[in-house]
């Protein structure tokens, strides 16, 4: 047993075992990140899917889980897809300015030409 539990055994109330799957990617230091991960997902739904991938990609896929669980519970609706909609809108309306302002100034160039 690690003498300081993870954050994930510490909220659930358990032993923290020295093979625990959970204690590289949730540090004493932040219990709210796998709150909000266990929370939406659920501790057992996230010990299979590290589980199943690769050790490598294991601390990428927690950062993932955590933005997205964040997401979620700040937008029970939309969740990181407001923001993803948010962000091509305003991409969108960027290249349709950037587009304005090209034609303006080829218009003057062809002003000065003249």
């Amino acid at each position: 047993m690690n003498p300081k539990r993870c954050a994930a055994c510490k909220y659930l109330r358990r032993r923290c075992p020295k093979d625990c799957i959970f204690s590289p990617y949730f540090p004493p230091s932040d219990p709210d990140k796998f709150a909000c991960i266990h929370r939406i997902y659920g501790a057992g739904n996230v010990s299979k899917m590290l589980q199943q991938l690769p050790v490598q990609t294991r601390a990428e896929a927690v950062e993932s889980l955590s933005f997205e669980a964040k997401c979620r519970v700040d937008d029970p609706v939309y969740g990181c897809v407001g923001i993803i909609s948010l962000l091509q809108t305003q991409i969108q309306n960027t290249q349709a300015l950037l587009a304005k302002t090209q034609a303006e100034i080829a218009v003057a160039q062809n002003k000065q030409n003249q």
